[in-house]
């Protein structure tokens, strides 16, 4: 497994993990999505929201993982080379991103412990981040509500700007992220 980057492709680890993020987030929020579908107390409920929870700190453990792949070296060259302020809206998206698996799980963790519940991991019991405060709980669950909704835009101007390079500009800005065939 190639844990570097080469000229024309990323190392397998980061496109393994690229595409196991996007199936974890694409479970994160089918799952806070379909709990409405049941009812409140109810344990399909319960088990829908701590799923969640868990997939969601996934995201927060293997970003990290994906943080050390990338510093392994140099983002392979796409050629042609976009233009410079394509460029530099591609690292400001990919900032965006990164702030977005770090955080929300932050949120979610600092959400749940605020109103004085455990989160579990894996069976792990995790310590509480704060101490319970109903109100800040509702603040915090707030914010948490509203980078879902921009999550959703990144991600999707994530994946349109991919096929927009892939199918109209037909350079290898996709190429370099698919897994060998």
């Amino acid at each position: 497994m190639p844990w570097k980057n080469s000229d024309t492709r990323y190392s397998t680890m980061s496109i393994a993990l690229h595409w196991l993020m996007v199936v974890l987030l694409a479970v994160v929020y089918a799952c806070i999505e379909l709990r409405g579908q049941f009812p409140k107390g109810s344990g399909a409920r319960t088990l829908i929201v701590e799923m969640h929870y868990m997939f969601g700190l996934t995201v927060f453990v293997l970003v990290w993982l994906r943080l050390f792949a990338r510093s392994l070296g140099v983002a392979p060259k796409i050629v042609p080379a976009p233009p410079r302020w394509q460029a530099t809206l591609a690292t400001l998206m990919h900032v965006a991103l990164y702030v977005l698996m770090i955080g929300m799980p932050i949120f979610g963790w600092l959400i749940v412990s605020a109103q004085g519940h455990s989160v579990m991991f894996y069976g792990l019991e995790l310590p509480p981040l704060i101490g319970e405060n109903k109100d800040l709980a509702k603040q915090i669950k707030d914010w948490h509500e509203l980078g879902g909704t921009v999550g959703y835009w990144l991600i999707g101007l994530h994946a349109l700007a991919g096929l927009y390079h892939h199918y109209i500009v037909r350079d290898n800005t996709a190429l370099r992220m698919m897994p060998k065939r």
